[in-house]
């Protein structure tokens, strides 16, 4: 594969991720307020984070390499922000008080699951994918774990009547979102040591 239709296959590809996140990411706010859930809410903002993120790894495709490794570290760096907001919000419903509606919350999961494992499969997809499109599929493969969280948690609610499944669930993604961002910018930082070496040893 030519580096010209490699590219063209990622640009495609970017959007079309970056589309349906945009999408669910309303879908999940809308039905995050009607259900109180801080599971739904957490993933929309997940969502709307990785829509930011494909935007940047769009605008870095074009460019050289250390530009898509700073766009990568970017990235690891809004899962870590995100991360710490999520916290925020399921402390406040812990504080507060929230009461969630389970089958809002499973039917919204379900629907968000087919979305981000299409997704996921289409970044699985590409061949030698750089930093950048690595933090691409690590943001997929979070929301994908995330939402079979949510739609376990929307039983749980359910079944016991109760919002401590749900609170669980947006302290997972939390997690999940953390670790994730640790990742990237594991690699990210593996990267530039890499480009720093080839420098040293073209001298």
């Amino acid at each position: 594969m030519t580096k010209d239709i490699k590219t063209a296959t990622e640009r495609r590809t970017l959007w079309t991720v970056l589309l349906l996140n945009a999408g669910i990411s309303a879908a999940f706010f809308a039905t995050g307020f009607i259900g109180d859930s801080s599971a739904l809410i957490a993933n929309g903002v997940d969502n709307l984070s990785d829509t930011a993120v494909y935007a940047l790894s769009l605008a870095a495709l074009s460019r050289g390499r250390k530009w898509k490794t700073s766009a990568a570290t970017a990235s690891g760096v809004m899962l870590l922000v995100f991360a710490v907001g999520i916290l925020i919000d399921v402390g406040r419903r812990y504080v507060v008080g929230s009461e969630p509606i389970g089958p809002t919350m499973m039917i919204m999961a379900a629907v968000a699951g087919v979305v981000n494992y299409q997704c996921l499969r289409l970044l699985q997809r590409l061949d030698n994918p750089d930093v950048n499109m690595r933090a691409a599929t690590t943001f997929s493969f979070n929301d994908f774990v995330s939402n079979g969280g949510i739609l376990i948690a929307g039983g749980l609610v359910f079944w016991l009547g109760s919002n401590w499944p749900d609170l669980l669930v947006g302290l997972g993604t939390a997690g999940i979102a953390f670790m994730g961002g640790l990742e990237i910018l594991s690699d990210a930082r593996n990267e530039i040591k890499a480009d720093k070496r080839s420098l040293l040893n073209d001298r």
